[in-house]
Formats: structure tokens, C-alpha cells, sequence
């Protein structure tokens, strides 16, 4: 009799579990393999997705000549800074110090000293930082 009172104890626990499982979520029916035609609506979000991201010629003309603008107005603006820093008179003496001091090329000296409009000091400041 011990027995039995064990399997009649496991099935009602079996139950139980049972009873719990159908409780936790609604039933789904197991998912069917999909098979060759879930390719062809992969490929057709994609191609709908290029459809939707193609540039037209009318936007890529525009945005070239924008970049070409920003292009010319930079370097006018750089031949401009350059006029400007020509004309700054600067010391030989300035010039021979810079180079010797921090061992640096004529050219890097002369420029150094023409943007700090010949001042030494703020040129050997700027060298050093």
C-alpha cells in the first residue's frame, strides 16, 4: 500500500505542475520551419529600404557645389591670412634667437614670430607650450 500512496502522490503532484504551466501564459502552437519564401520577403524589406535611401542626382548636385563653395571661401580666406601675416615686419635678431633657442627651421621661426606680430616673447611662449 506504501506504494500506491507514492504514485497517487506523484500524479497529483504531476498535477499541480500541469496546472501551473497552463496557467502561465496562453498556449502557442509550435512554430512550422519556415521554409524558402521567408528569403524573398527578407530581400524585399531590403530593396524596399534602398528604394527609400536613393540619393537623387538633383540633391547630389547641390550638395557638391555647397562643399565646393565651402572649399573656395577656405582657401580665399587662407590667401587673405597669409597677406596679412607677409606684412608683419619681423627683427632679425627675433628671427636668430627663435631659431637658435628652441632649434627649430628658419621657416617655423619666421612663422611663429609673423602671428604673434613680432613679438618675441609671445612667439617663445607660444613655441614652448
Amino acid at each position: 500500500m506504501r506504494r500506491r500512496s507514492e504514485i497517487e502522490m506523484a500524479t497529483e503532484g504531476d498535477v499541480e505542475l500541469e496546472l501551473e504551466t497552463e496557467t502561465s501564459g496562453p498556449e502557442r502552437p509550435p512554430e512550422k520551419p519556415r521554409k524558402h519564401d521567408s528569403g524573398a520577403a527578407d530581400l524585399e524589406r531590403v530593396t524596399d529600404y534602398a528604394e527609400e535611401k536613393e540619393i537623387q542626382s538633383s540633391n547630389l548636385e547641390t550638395a557638391m557645389s555647397v562643399i565646393g563653395d565651402r572649399r573656395s571661401r577656405e582657401q580665399k580666406a587662407k590667401q587673405e591670412r597669409e597677406k596679412e601675416l607677409a606684412k608683419v615686419t619681423i627683427k632679425k635678431e627675433d628671427l636668430e634667437l627663435i631659431m637658435t633657442e628652441m632649434e627649430i627651421s628658419r621657416a617655423a621661426a619666421e612663422r611663429s614670430l609673423r602671428e604673434h606680430m613680432g613679438n618675441v616673447v609671445e612667439a617663445l611662449v607660444a613655441l614652448t607650450n
